[in-house]
C-alpha cells in the first residue's frame, strides 16, 4: 500500500496537536510514518504536551522521540 504523505500529516495533526484521533485508530500502515514525521518536524514542546495531554502514551512518545535521532 502506498503511504499518501498528506494523510502521514493529517494524522500527525489530529494526534499529536488536537488529540482528535490516537495512534491506535489510524491505519497501521501509516503509524510508524506518522511518528517519524512528527519527531522530524514537530518541535519537541509540542510532542512533549501531547504526552502530557495523554494523547500520546508513554511508549508512543518513547517510540516518535527515537526518530529524532535518525
Amino acid at each position: 500500500m502506498a503511504i499518501a504523505q498528506v494523510l502521514v500529516k493529517q494524522y500527525g495533526v489530529c494526534v499529536y496537536q488536537d488529540g482528535t484521533r490516537t495512534l491506535s485508530s489510524v491505519n497501521t500502515a501509516y503509524v510508524e510514518p506518522v511518528k517519524e514525521y512528527v519527531a522530524q518536524n514537530y518541535n519537541l514542546s509540542v510532542i512533549d504536551k501531547a504526552l502530557e495531554k495523554g494523547f500520546v502514551t508513554e511508549v508512543e512518545y518513547r517510540e516518535t522521540i527515537a526518530y529524532t535521532a535518525n
